[in-house]
């Protein structure tokens, strides 16, 4: 029997509505944060949504603004506080993937605002307290209470129309989230156990969904992992997976789920010889190694394999590497410039995942 090692956990204050047909509650989770002029955010593509979500809230509506985009740019955010003061709002209802709650969290971060996420993916930001925005080609990351949604619902009926490519991809992102947690300095027994039944519900659902993406119990699975690895990276520290994702995305405008698709495999490979009883939980849910079981996870999944699939210059990988090791951050196995510019050029090139 081994010791249980100290640890700390302070938990997540957030308010989780999980369910089919949720979507219904987002009046009443208004009013009960005592808010009355609540302004629904979107992506342009959400608009219509939105606007619908903003008309059944009634009186308890101050409109909607349609203007998020991915990797939340300052400018974008600015434009949204603005709106919001216009508005003169005293809430957001957040209805979107990570671009839109990002949003919402940016209006928070400046105004003090009251938080409502409705995820539409994947993404699991909506369980953290962690924002990122991006300004002249950078990424800046900050953890902030305030930043943190009061309460989150999760509608299964909102997912059902994912696309196939999307619903890999923001899968991929999720258990991105618990792999980190897993392996984090500050990691505790719940976390941990968080962590393990995230990777587990979606290594069991994504596959099912790449074969019938309606299937309403693989959905809610789905859903109910992406809940999880969201609340276990909000209690823990980001590693090397998701510094390489940032630098990716604020830096060169690669996708953010397709990039989250691309890096893990090779992030879980590098670390999996200096984390090798922390990603037990991994092992056990994907059946073998790691790094090598996420990429043909990915494979049967149809999620893209390569940098260059999405983009990415070969000529960028030897400043990706630099910008990834430019300040310090906690990862199991340490990180070099050169190292990482082996792991980036292996992703770049679709080629396996190396220790």
């Amino acid at each position: 029997m081994d010791p249980v090692a100290p640890f700390r956990f302070a938990g997540l204050p957030v308010r989780v509505v999980f369910g089919e047909g949720t979507l219904a509650e987002v009046g009443a989770e208004v009013a009960r944060l005592g808010r009355s002029r609540a302004l629904v955010l979107a992506t342009p593509g959400h608009a219509a949504a939105a606007e619908a979500l903003a008309a059944s809230l009634g009186a308890a509506s101050a409109g909607f603004f349609a203007g998020a985009v991915m990797h939340t740019p300052v400018a974008v955010s600015e434009a949204a506080v603005a709106a919001y003061r216009d508005a003169e709002a005293d809430c957001v209802v957040a209805l979107g993937g990570g671009s839109t709650i990002g949003l919402g969290k940016a209006i928070a971060l400046r105004t003090g605002a009251d938080q409502v996420a409705v995820p539409t993916t994947y993404a699991g930001s909506e369980m953290t307290d962690i924002l990122g925005e991006t300004a002249a080609g950078r990424k800046t990351t900050r953890r902030d209470r305030a930043i943190l949604p009061e309460t989150v619902i999760y509608d299964v009926a909102l997912t059902l129309s994912l696309p196939a490519r999307l619903t890999a991809t923001s899968g991929l992102n999720a258990m991105a989230h618990a792999v980190e947690a897993l392996y984090a300095p500050d990691r505790n027994p719940i976390v941990t156990l968080m962590a393990g039944e995230a990777v587990a519900a979606l290594a069991a659902a994504l596959p099912v969904l790449a074969a019938d993406p309606g299937d309403r119990t693989a959905r809610g699975r789905a859903l109910y992992g992406a809940w999880l690895g969201g609340a276990a990276l909000g209690g823990t520290t980001m590693g090397l997976h998701h510094k390489l994702c940032h630098v990716l995305g604020g830096s060169f405008g690669l996708p953010h789920a397709e990039t989250h698709a691309v890096i893990l495999p090779h992030a879980v490979a590098f670390n999996a010889g200096a984390a090798k009883g922390l990603l037990a939980p991994l092992v056990a849910a994907l059946g073998g190694p790691p790094g090598e079981r996420i990429l043909a996870l990915a494979e049967r999944i149809g999620a893209p394999r390569s940098l260059a699939e999405l983009g990415l210059a070969e000529r960028d990988l030897d400043r990706a590497a630099a910008l990834a090791t430019e300040s310090a951050y906690a990862n199991p196995r340490p990180v070099t410039p050169a190292a990482l510019r082996g792991l980036l050029a292996r992703a770049w090139a679709g080629e396996a995942p190396a220790a």
